[in-house]
């Protein structure tokens, strides 16, 4: 008489190798093809060509609304170009008096710049810098500059 011999069936410790490495390589090829460094940076550039367009079209606003005159001390020519905002020596482009709030709610802030946070309230004296640059050209049209991170140049003339 023969016993009968219970036969237990299941995955081998190999098989569930080969299982968890391919699903290891198609993670990694996802995480390729993904790239979530890129895509932040992508978002970021975004995010500074709309500051760029949105601080553009304050300065825009103020100019129609004071006979052509520019708002702050913005420089004539591409290697006078100044940063929007104060530096602590005094220099820059202060315009956050001139447009905040009625041509533009908030100055905008490169998005990678201290937290990204727009300036809402113009402060009176200290610090306060935007990451953007502004000059004019001989025909007083206005370039505001950022730099990308994936997108060399975003620069916006009007």
């Amino acid at each position: 008489m023969k016993l009968a011999q219970s036969i237990k069936r299941g995955f081998t410790l190999i098989e569930l190798l080969v299982v968890i490495g391919i699903l290891a390589i198609l993670l990694a090829i996802t995480l390729i093809a993904i790239n979530p460094q890129r895509q932040f940076q992508q978002a970021n550039d975004t995010q500074r060509s709309s500051n760029v367009n949105a601080i553009l079209n304050a300065v825009g606003q103020y100019a129609a609304d004071n006979n052509g005159d520019l708002p702050g001390t913005i420089p004539t020519g591409v290697a006078a170009a100044i940063e929007v905002g104060r530096a602590a020596d005094g220099s820059g482009a202060d315009l956050c008096s001139d447009l905040v709030p009625t041509y533009i709610a908030a100055l905008p802030v490169d998005p990678t710049a201290t937290d990204g946070t727009p300036i809402t309230t113009c402060p009176a004296t200290g610090e306060y810098l935007t990451g953007y640059t502004i000059y004019q050209d001989a025909n007083r049209r206005v370039t505001v500059h950022a730099t990308g991170q994936i997108t060399s140049d975003i620069d916006v003339t009007r």
